[in-house]
């Protein structure tokens, strides 16, 4: 008898939060010091994980470019182009591409954040318009205005 048949037979199944298989995928592969095979992945995340379940989740991650893949013999292995935070940001892109109103979206999103969040997200801005010469505050708070001009000044 299964181990799941001797437990409770009613109690369902735990269901893995939307994402979750595809972390733990990435972060196998990860782990690997060489490009592996699905059947490496799946011995790795242990479980119950049918084959197909994960070849399912790397060709899914393969369409996200999160991995890739090359053909060897008469299978594939596979390699992550992505680490986890990398998968999320795709994710939020992607979320935010579909959007028809991009600065609504960035508005309530950036609104919405815990003030730790925020300030970590001001940092990040500035760090990344800091190799641009282009100051992350200009705009924001009547700083400046779009152009980096400060308000009131523009042509």
């Amino acid at each position: 008898m299964a181990q799941r048949d001797r437990e409770d037979p009613h109690r369902p199944s735990r269901r893995r939060g939307q994402g979750e298989l595809e972390s733990q995928v990435l972060g196998a592969l990860r782990e690997a010091q060489a490009p592996v095979t699905a059947a490496w992945v799946q011995e790795r995340l242990g479980g119950d994980l049918a084959y197909t379940t994960v070849v399912t989740i790397l060709t899914r991650l393969l369409a996200k470019d999160a991995v890739a893949r090359e053909r060897r013999g008469r299978s594939f292995v596979w390699r992550p182009t992505a680490d986890v935070a990398g998968l999320a940001a795709l994710k939020m892109r992607r979320l935010l591409d579909g959007e028809s109103d991009r600065e609504a979206v960035l508005a309530s999103f950036v609104t919405a954040l815990p003030p730790d969040d925020e300030q970590v997200l001001r940092a990040l801005l500035e760090t990344a318009h800091a190799t641009d010469g282009v100051d992350a505050t200009d705009g924001v708070d009547g700083v400046g205005g779009a152009d980096g001009v400060p308000d009131g000044t523009e042509d």
